[in-house]
């Protein structure tokens, strides 16, 4: 490897609360592939070398490099070493975009939000974004059409006023994205003043429910999967976003990482 892929591996990890070792080695890895400092065709160094420039141990380098090779990131020669793949798959939520442009490689988005408020911070939301239960967070929720079919409801969860953990008042960049037909995920992205470290998204299987089955024009006892997503801001969370998906919706990766 050139002097820039070492450089780039043995600066220190990013561990955001909560997140697993392996995922921060996996985003570290996959941000270095997906940027070019690991370019196809790279011999990786081997697990016990990985692990000494990462200051890890060699399990979470050994389950990260698993993944990445699921992911079609990586591949291995037997009795040689793995490799950057010469061809890298589709971006899928292994890398942070908003949930619209992931449907995007699909077919055509549309996205139609129906209720914008400023309500108080249930357990779910308080343990997410790691604030007080009862605090002021702004919601909302837009249902996500996929070539004009209901595909998935996005519930989106921010902090409201100013935040003292990051020096952050997002008001009026959220006033100002409630009724454009994009994530408020998205909105956030676009600020050039806003900076992102770590994702974690986490997928469970459920059923529509009849609440969400009216909004996804499908039946009540029809599966979807629950999509739970917390964005980090300087290491503090920042947005919560929950994504009821219809099985309509292609299948998603859900490892992810801001490079």
């Amino acid at each position: 490897m050139g002097t820039a892929a070492d450089d780039y591996l043995n600066q220190p990890l990013v561990l955001p609360p909560r997140q697993p070792i392996r995922i921060a080695v996996y985003s570290r890895l996959a941000s270095g592939i997906r940027s070019g400092i690991l370019p196809p065709g790279t011999l990786l160094p081997r697990e016990s070398d990985l692990a000494g420039m990462l200051d890890v141990s060699r399990t979470p380098v050994r389950e990260a490099l698993i993944l990445l090779e699921e992911d079609g990131l990586v591949t291995t020669k037997r009795g040689v070493g793995r490799f950057v793949a010469d061809s890298l798959p589709n971006t899928g939520l292994e890398s942070l975009r908003p949930f619209e442009q992931i449907l995007a490689d699909g077919g055509i988005v549309d996205i139609r939000p129906f209720r914008f408020s400023a309500d108080p911070a249930t357990e779910f939301v308080s343990d997410h974004l790691g604030i007080d239960v009862g605090a002021t967070v702004w919601f909302r929720e837009s249902v996500i059409t996929l070539d004009a079919t209901p595909a998935a409801i996005a519930q989106e969860h921010l902090t409201a006023g100013y935040d003292p953990r990051t020096g952050l008042n997002l008001d009026r960049t959220l006033n100002d994205a409630a009724d454009r037909a994009q994530t408020l995920l998205a909105a956030l992205m676009e600020d050039p003043s806003l900076s992102f470290d770590s994702s974690e998204c986490h997928i469970v299987p459920s059923t529509a429910g009849q609440s969400r089955a009216s909004l996804l024009d499908v039946d009540a006892d029809d599966p979807v999967l629950v999509l739970t997503q917390t964005v980090t801001h300087g290491g503090t969370p920042i947005y919560l976003g929950k994504y009821i998906v219809a099985k309509a919706v292609p299948s998603l990766t859900i490892i992810q990482s801001t490079k």
